[in-house]
């Protein structure tokens, strides 16, 4: 976004960050390649939000961090360094916004972020990613980081909710595990029914006036508007969608946020990497309209 490139996320409102490493991906990987073109891309981002009016640059300081250390060979080692740079993020009192890598990434920013409670989710996603084992008996993988989360305690299952589920599934009970624990899924079906305004009433409702984490996987996305991504799944959201719901976001008390799941080496003419950019974008309006409001109540000149 044409930010300042810093070392550290002192002094920071925002931390951007980029997490490049898909060593949980099962089948199409490249995810690791998503943060170097997704800040291609950013470089279109302007300063103003067109319909809110938001100057996150100029209510927030906001500068990209760099991406964290990984290791693309050891799995836990990876999770491990990701964790610890963004241990130093939080406790810097930036609010980190990433991009990914896959969708495992997330699980050891939860890990910094969620460290002394646990935190509500809103996810969107095509996939809940609560499954338990992959490939025999391998726990860590894209497809299992919120189950992971809520048994390591990191998430609470009842201020949870999953937009946009759709696709095949391996058996009729794969969604059973995560309905049981009280996380709220709300299939793309629903979605198209209801609509953007009223789902995200409920989203909002859900996650209440709590911290709360949001993440957004690329695939919810229709591919034919996100086709770089790892797991596409057909009659996904459109990109104007997808804006809509993040600009409904205002209220929530976001301490962290994601965009996981591009991936470079599947998209066409930077598409998918461009939805990200934006992504990041709206969720930066959100997020810096949040800390522009905590500011003046504690009576702060702004930025």
């Amino acid at each position: 976004m044409r930010l300042p490139a810093v070392q550290t996320a002192v002094g920071l409102d925002v931390a951007l960050v980029g997490i490049p490493w898909d060593g949980g991906t099962t089948n199409r990987a490249g995810a690791r390649h998503g943060p170097r073109e997704v800040r291609n891309q950013s470089s279109l981002m302007r300063r103003v939000h067109h319909v809110s009016g938001t100057a996150p640059f100029s209510i927030a300081n906001v500068a990209d961090v760099g991406d964290l250390s990984v290791n693309p060979i050891d799995l836990a080692d990876g999770l491990d360094r990701i964790r610890k740079g963004m241990d130093a993020i939080v406790a810097a009192g930036a609010i980190p916004l990433s991009v990914g890598g896959d969708h495992l990434t997330t699980l050891p920013v939860l890990r910094a972020v969620a460290k002394n409670r646990p935190v509500g989710l809103i996810h969107f996603d095509a996939h809940s990613d609560t499954n338990d084992r992959y490939f025999g008996d391998n726990p860590y993988t894209h497809g299992t980081p919120f189950r992971r989360a809520i048994e390591e305690g990191l998430l609470d299952p009842r201020r949870i909710v999953q937009i946009g589920i759709r696709g095949s599934i391996y058996d009729s009970g794969e969604h059973d595990w995560a309905k049981e624990q009280g996380i709220r899924i709300i299939y793309m079906e629903e979605f198209v029914t209801r609509g953007a305004d009223d789902v995200m009433r409920e989203a909002r409702e859900i996650a209440g006036d709590l911290p709360t984490y949001v993440t957004f996987d690329i695939d919810c996305i229709d591919p034919s508007m996100a086709p770089g991504t790892g797991t596409p799944e057909a009659g996904g959201f459109t990109t104007r969608e997808a804006q809509q719901m993040i600009r409904l976001l205002t209220g929530v008390e976001i301490v962290g946020a994601d965009v996981v799941e591009v991936s470079p080496p599947f998209d066409l003419a930077g598409m998918t990497a461009l939805a990200g950019a934006t992504m990041m974008f709206e969720l930066l309006c959100v997020i810096a309209k949040q800390v522009g409001i905590r500011r003046n109540a504690a009576g702060a000149p702004d930025r």
